[in-house]
């Protein structure tokens, strides 16, 4: 019982825009910048309301993959998932930028069983099994998500940044490990590759727990799927943007939802 109703929060948590629901995914590395010898980066994983605080549900790591510096897949050790956070760590091997992302695809049903509501989630593959063909009230939404975070041991670059051309992705024009407080930095948004336009971000510091305010910064993408923003302050930042279209792989689904949240690390200036 406990484990459907986890699944059931983290679909919500999906499947409603960042206005309404206030779980926010996140990974938060212990550094961002390093150097020296043998270089370890541990990395807390969850979905909280408050950032970056651990009180709700662990974020899963089925989906993790870690790129390296050279493009590469890197091994993710220590792998491990509490009541409220999953943790893992990583040997960074080789100099450059690391990308730690988990990427989530999958379908969202709400619809009717002998009156009474229900929600699913799950592939498309389980789909035809556990969704009754004569649902009422069916309605079902592809969901593409992606949650990640950038570790640089020595000179940043650009390698493991390359999109992926699937969902929403961030393509850097600044280097998201090349941050500092009161400069501009700019970014790009691409859907499925392609630019992606008139797009909301939020961007939200941490440590919301400890003050009244949210102090979120609002901006929208142009129409080549950029952004900036200008840091206020340093510290750890949530970035969280989101789109819903019909462009949908799944024949069921009329809607596709596809998110992008990152962690960021703006250094003093």
């Amino acid at each position: 019982m406990k484990k459907s109703l986890k699944w059931v929060a983290l679909a919500l948590a999906f499947s409603l825009p960042l206005s309404v629901q206030a779980h926010r995914m996140w990974m938060l590395p212990s550094a961002t910048v390093l150097s020296g010898a043998d270089p370890w980066v541990t990395v807390d994983a969850a979905v909280s309301n408050d950032l970056f605080y651990f009180e709700h549900f662990p974020l899963q790591l089925h989906n993790l993959t870690v790129t390296a510096p050279d493009g590469t897949p890197a091994k993710a050790e220590n792998q491990s998932t509490g009541r409220y956070r999953s943790t893992f760590d990583v040997h960074l091997t080789q100099p450059g930028t690391y990308r730690l992302a988990v990427v989530n695809s999958g379908l969202f049903a709400s619809y009717k069983e002998d009156g009474k509501p229900k929600r699913w989630r799950g592939s498309p593959e389980k789909f035809a099994q556990e969704v009754p063909a004569d649902a009422q009230d069916l309605r079902v939404t592809q969901t593409q998500g992606r949650v990640e975070t950038f570790v640089t041991v020595g000179k940043p670059t650009d390698t493991a940044l390359r999109p992926t051309g699937q969902g929403l992705e961030l393509a850097p024009v600044t280097h998201p490990n090349d941050l500092f407080a009161k400069e501009t930095a700019t970014f790009q948004l691409l859907l499925d590759g392609k630019p992606a336009a008139g797009i909301e971000v939020s961007i939200v510091p941490g440590g919301i727990r400890y003050r009244d305010q949210l102090n979120e910064i609002k901006t929208k993408t142009d129409a080549e799927g950029k952004f900036s923003v200008t840091w206020p302050a340093p510290g750890m930042y949530w970035m969280e943007a989101e789109v819903r279209d019909d462009k949908a792989s799944f024949s069921a689904a009329k809607e596709r939802r596809a998110t992008y949240v990152a962690t960021f690390e703006v250094l003093p200036e």
